[in-house]
């Protein structure tokens, strides 16, 4: 099985898949590409029970970005299962996420422009 996020997408900033987070406080996230995120974003994590670390499900916390694919989250993890993706289905029918929580209102140039003629 294979998934999909879409790298520029209309709303920004946009969910991203999240191939790993570390045991630490606060711990680190990695996406599955650059998530183009910017510090001070707060986010919340989905994570589905076979991923272990199924503790930060639903979980949210404001962001330092740290490289293109990584961020650190103001969460502590340490004491959480260790992150470890499924590899064999059925348990790869569902994927780890990252949602930012509000938008950048920057990009919706038409909400602030009269566009109709």
């Amino acid at each position: 099985m294979s998934f999909y996020a879409n790298p520029d997408p209309t709303y920004q900033p946009a969910m991203r898949l999240v191939t790993n987070i570390t045991n630490a406080n606060p711990c680190v996230v990695t996406t599955s590409f650059d998530h183009d995120y910017i510090t001070g974003t707060i986010v919340r994590l989905y994570v589905p029970v076979y991923y272990g670390m199924f503790q930060v499900n639903g979980l949210y916390g404001d962001i330092k970005v740290l490289t293109g694919d990584t961020f650190s989250v103001s969460l502590d993890t340490s004491y959480y299962d260790s992150f470890l993706a499924p590899v064999t289905p059925p348990y790869t029918s569902e994927t780890a996420l990252c949602v930012p929580i509000g938008n950048l209102n920057g990009v919706y140039t038409v909400a602030v422009e009269n566009v109709t003629e």
